[in-house]
């Protein structure tokens, strides 16, 4: 079932689910069929799975210990199958984990505890319920990245300092979030030929920050500069007096869905359809404050709400209800012609509507009641034939959608905004061989993506913004891996891919978007045998370009990562190595705009990191 952050298809995947809870990862690099929900699928998708459950009961504890004062402790037990409750199986599983942080005054702590139970419910029914609960407490700026003056100064790797007249004072960026995920599902099959499953879920995310308004300033130029810039606003309209300016904020929502689907093999196809249905109601919030007392700042220019004239106290940035509704419903109907192939249609019908009802809204700043919907009806195509029980072929086509972002409707005057959601065709084709001891895969892609979101300042000044729709963008590229694996437990891989991801607007040049790197190399070496395990494994990101259309100064050349890693199986204990980024690579991974200066916060890789861990089984 699809999760994300409820103001645009971003995630937080680590808040909600750490390494405990995970059992395996699938990268499906393909659109997808009509099955496949949620927003953005048209790029592919990582699919999750939790942990299992097992038929016999166990026990694991783990400890792990490395650079920057890392520290995680972690259990993990098997009921295995409870003869006095039908069967039921059940997974527990607790972590903890501890760092000083690679980058200065940066400190991280996170708690999960996670549990499932799979629970017969007779011989053709079953029942699995899923609950898990994060909580990650963190130093860092709520605008995240260090200023090449900041890094000639203190380093690559400055990020806060211990200096409470500083609005990069540790003690005044700290964020805490926590975030709960539920699922129950009910799995029956009527029948050899026609089963059905239903998915409740629910999950909420509470992010509770404080940060330095502006933590860019050692980018001015002279200290009399950085003075300037610390000063607040004790009272509305007031003079400004000395302080540190700094803010509050809350992002937190509550989502509630359910997905119901219908399978029926009717021998020569294959039937599958259904709906999901997904509410989620956020809150978010921000408001100035003097970080020396937590006193109010009424630091923001003054602003009147057009229809009753009254004034929006200085000091708030925002304060915003939203919630959105989005339902999809498909149909796929898998045909197999003949032995080895296998032609699967589908369609799926798409509705989503956001609305925001903000006592300020942002970007206004006074009251707002805005609402919008926005619908698609998606057709997809896949076709697959194994040629040999060795070889296969397949291809793909996909429509895609993408709804406007929600900042479409921070506007003064949304009625006067004329963008569409985005809309995507992809085409992919590939083969995939695997043999006894090799295996290769390889695949083109093509989606041409229309409607790109745009914003600019109204013909009528006192209208303020407008979004609109400006141009395409077109990714296309090739993809491909080989593992070849020998009789005595080692195999080497590698991968590689070429990317071209460039603009398409009318009268402009085309120009590489933002993060997409014109390749992409990996290669590795993998050894298992009897009690032992290695791998080596090198990955190597291209250049690419941290805003679009090819701007020189935010060109990020590329950089690469190994890692190597060793474990022994003793049997009951276990005792590992790792070694992340092996040779010390600090190159620039991304840079963004600050507050106050372009391209100038900065992002470096970490380091090299050292762990050892113990793993106790019995």
């Amino acid at each position: 079932m699809p999760f994300g952050d409820t103001n645009d298809p971003t995630h937080h995947s680590n808040t909600f689910f750490p390494s405990n809870t995970i059992e395996t990862l699938v990268v499906d690099r393909g659109p997808g069929n009509a099955s496949q929900l949620g927003q953005a699928t048209f790029g592919g998708n990582m699919n999750l799975f939790s942990r299992a459950t097992r038929e016999d009961a166990s026990f694991e504890g783990k400890a792990t210990y490395g650079t920057w004062n890392t520290w995680i402790v972690r259990g993990l037990a098997q009921t295995g199958a409870i003869q006095a409750l039908g069967n039921t199986e059940v997974v527990l599983s607790a972590q903890h984990t501890e760092s000083d942080g690679a980058r200065s005054f940066s400190p991280f702590r996170s708690t999960n505890v996670f549990g499932k139970a799979e629970i017969p419910l007779g011989p053709n029914a079953k029942l699995s319920i899923l609950g898990t609960y994060n909580e990650n407490r963190f130093n860092q700026p709520d605008k995240d990245g260090a200023t090449l003056a900041q890094v000639a100064q203190y380093g690559k790797q400055f990020s806060l300092n211990n200096d409470p007249h500083s609005q990069t004072y540790y003690g005044y960026n700290h964020t805490r979030k926590t975030t709960d995920f539920e699922i129950a599902r009910l799995d029956i099959d009527f029948s050899p030929s026609l089963s059905f499953d239903d998915r409740l879920h629910t999950y909420s995310y509470d992010n509770e920050t404080l940060s330095g308004s502006n933590v860019t300033l050692f980018a001015t130029a002279t200290p009399a500069e950085i003075a300037a810039a610390n000063t607040v606003k004790l009272t509305q309209g007031g003079a400004a007096t000395s302080g540190v300016p700094g803010y509050t904020k809350t992002n937190k929502y509550r989502v509630w869905g359910n997905t119901a689907q219908v399978h029926w093999n009717m021998g020569v196809a294959t039937l599958t359809a259904g709906l999901w249905l997904d509410y989620a109601d956020t809150y978010r919030q921000q408001r100035d404050v003097d970080l020396l007392t937590m006193s109010r700042n009424f630091a923001e220019k003054t602003v009147k709400d057009p229809a009753t004239g009254t004034t929006t106290p200085s000091d708030i940035k925002f304060d915003q209800d939203s919630n959105t509704v989005h339902n999809e419903e498909f149909a796929e109907l898998e045909l197999r012609p003949i032995d080895g192939l296998k032609i699967t249609p589908g369609i799926k019908f798409v509705s989503f509507k956001r609305k925001i009802d903000a006592a300020y809204n942002q970007g206004t700043r006074y009251p707002q009641k805005v609402s919008d919907r926005y619908t698609a009806t998606l057709p997809f195509l896949t076709v697959n034939y194994a040629a040999t029980g060795q070889l296969s072929f397949y291809g793909q086509y996909a429509k895609g959608f993408l709804a406007p972002p929600l900042s479409a409707l921070y506007v003064d005057k949304p009625q006067l905004s004329t963008v569409e959601p985005e809309r995507s065709t992809n085409y992919q084709l590939g083969g995939v061989f695997h043999g006894a001891h090799l295996s290769i895969d390889a695949d083109v892609y093509l989606i041409k993506f229309d409607n790109k979101f745009a914003s600019m300042a109204a013909p009528n000044q006192a209208d303020g913004t407008i979004w609109y729709n400006q141009g395409a963008v077109t990714y296309k590229g090739i993809e491909a891996q080989a593992t070849y694996a020998f009789d005595n437990g080692l195999a080497f891989f590698a991968n590689a891919s070429s990317n071209y991801a460039k603009t398409d607007d009318p009268g402009a040049p085309r120009a590489q978007v933002a993060n997409a790197p014109f390749y992409t190399l990996a290669g590795g070496i993998l050894f298992k045998r009897g009690p032992i395990r290695f791998s080596l494994i090198d990955k190597y990101t291209g250049k690419q370009y941290a805003v679009d259309g090819e701007v020189a100064a935010y060109r990020i050349p590329g950089y690469n990562m190994t890692n190597a890693a060793i474990r022994y199986d003793f049997g009951t204990v276990q005792l590992g190595v790792a070694v992340e980024n092996l040779f010390n690579s600090t190159r620039v991974s991304n840079i963004s705009q600050g507050k106050t200066t372009p391209f100038d916060q900065y992002f470096y890789q970490p380091g090299r990191s050292v762990t050892a861990d113990v793993t106790v089984r019995f």
